[in-house]
């Protein structure tokens, strides 16, 4: 009598029932509560190397998601502070956008190795490309946000002679390229979530209805921070209100990248990812109680900021080391294989 050929569905239950054994070193823990006789299986690669190729991306990116998102969340801040009438506040932010920016700006050419690369990537637009996208909207926030933070030098001009017609100009272009930047921020502050997502590294990629979130969370607590580091308190509410919005959606974000990701969610949980994201909700609850009770204290709103600020960095380095993890371990790229596998096995029998 010829042995009946093992089935999709059989092999997979027989790697799952050696991988559950192994985590008691090979006491109970197979169906039925049987003796596993195998010991637990390890999740290898060839020649010991990983199954997919972890990112070459250096520490420059990982900074450059927080420059990006400081710079978004700096530009929506000033306009709240050209909005309500807040002349510090409006400074503040776009000082603070175009510091931003143009640190972003060297940290990718840095890691494009030539500047002309960037000129480079400029010569194309590829709607289906997050990295080409992303430099285009790079590319029209930068002058605007720049315009926008030279208009705060008209007060140092003079008012006759060839700058006196700066001085009177600056101002209507000031305020157009400030709303312009403010436009165009959101697209800033979250492209680089749709970037990560778009790649194939698992926890990045499972990711991508939650990365968004955590992106723009970020960013715009990283602006209220700006705000409320360095504005009297008098003029700090937009900043206050920014806190409240961005840190709300960082924690939403961060607890669902957690909890809703499975297996793939894992490094976001533990090593130094873990550590650096459970760093970042702390700062990030501290500047939000900070910011909501501080009120007219010029200490504490400045403490709240820095540690909002300090949240934004500990939460995008957090994200960049969970994806790298995720990548050099095969098990998540293997085990979530499997399991879609064995699932259309088994829906594949129902529909028989």
């Amino acid at each position: 009598m010829t042995p009946r050929r093992p089935e999709v569905g059989d092999r997979f239950r027989r790697f799952r029932d050696q991988a559950s054994g192994g985590a008691s070193g090979g006491r109970r823990g197979g169906r039925g509560g049987e003796e596993l006789a195998v010991p637990r299986a390890e999740f290898r690669s060839y020649y010991g190397r990983p199954i997919l190729k972890p990112p070459v991306w250096t520490w420059e990116i990982a900074a450059y998601l927080f420059t990006g998102g400081l710079a978004a969340g700096s530009s929506l801040l000033a306009a709240g502070g050209q909005v309500t009438g807040r002349p510090a506040l409006r400074r503040v932010g776009r000082v603070a956008a175009l510091a931003a920016v143009t640190a972003s700006a060297g940290l990718l050419v840095k890691d494009l190795g030539r500047p002309e690369r960037f000129h480079h990537m400029l010569r194309v637009a590829k709607p289906t490309s997050p990295m080409s996208v992303g430099t285009w909207i790079l590319g029209a926030y930068g002058p605007a946000a720049g315009l926008a933070a030279i208009a705060e030098a008209v007060p140092l001009l003079p008012e006759r002679g060839p700058l006196g017609l700066a001085r009177r100009v600056l101002p209507p272009v000031g305020r157009a390229a400030g709303l312009a930047a403010a436009a165009t921020a959101p697209a800033l502050g979250t492209y680089t979530a749709v970037l990560l997502a778009d790649t194939a590294v698992p926890s990045w990629h499972e990711a991508y209805p939650h990365l968004p979130f955590v992106f723009a969370g970020s960013a715009l607590a990283s602006g209220a921070g700006v705000g409320l580091l360095a504005v009297p308190p008098a003029q700090a509410g937009p900043a206050r209100r920014l806190a409240v919005a961005g840190a709300g959606l960082e924690l939403f974000g961060a607890h669902r990248l957690e909890t809703r990701l499975g297996l793939v969610g894992e490094p976001y949980r533990t090593g130094r990812p873990g550590r650096l994201l459970r760093a970042g909700r702390a700062l990030t609850v501290a500047g939000l109680v900070g910011a909501l009770v501080g009120g007219r204290s010029r200490v504490l709103s400045a403490v709240s900021g820095a540690a909002l600020l300090a949240a934004s960095v500990a939460t995008r380095f957090g994200v960049f080391h969970a994806g790298v993890a995720s990548a050099r371990d095969p098990k998540y790229t293997v085990l979530p294989q499997r399991e879609r596998l064995a699932r259309r096995a088994g829906e594949a029998a129902t529909e028989r």
